[in-house]
């Protein structure tokens, strides 16, 4: 029973739901910046390259044969631009939100400057005070 307290606590604990929130939210950015990078930014790029489609490159290591129900075994390199192009979207994104973010906390008030370390000259009158009260 420990445990499932213990583990109720652990899940109902404020962090763990923002964080969840959090994932949820990230799971359907991914699929719209998804969407961002194969519909509308790959296109132009195609476009511009000659009609290159990248999702469709590929190094082709093996042909496919049908015959003996072999599937075709290839390095989609393709893909692989289009999943870079989606991180750099994604990390551009996070950054402006972040930066937004820590324009809008509040400035916190610089910690007061500690005491400065006393003066030689403090020292001395301290050990000569010390030295005089030890006689007295």
């Amino acid at each position: 029973m420990a445990f499932v307290k213990e583990f109720k606590e652990f899940a109902m604990r404020g962090n763990v739901v923002d964080l969840a929130v959090g994932v949820v939210i990230g799971a359907a950015f991914g699929k719209i910046v998804t969407s961002l990078v194969a519909d509308i930014i790959m296109p132009p790029i195609g476009y511009i390259t000659g009609g290159v489609d990248f999702s469709e490159k590929k190094i082709v290591l093996k042909d496919a044969d049908p015959a003996h129900k072999v599937l075709e075994t290839a390095i989609h390199y393709g893909n692989f631009i289009n999943a870079i192009i989606q991180f750099l979207i994604i990390a551009f994104c996070i950054f402006i939100v972040v930066k937004g973010i820590n324009s809008m906390k509040k400035e916190e008030a610089p910690a007061p400057a500690p005491d400065p370390a006393p003066s030689n000259e403090e020292v001395l009158l301290t050990q000569i005070r010390d030295l005089l009260a030890k006689k007295a």
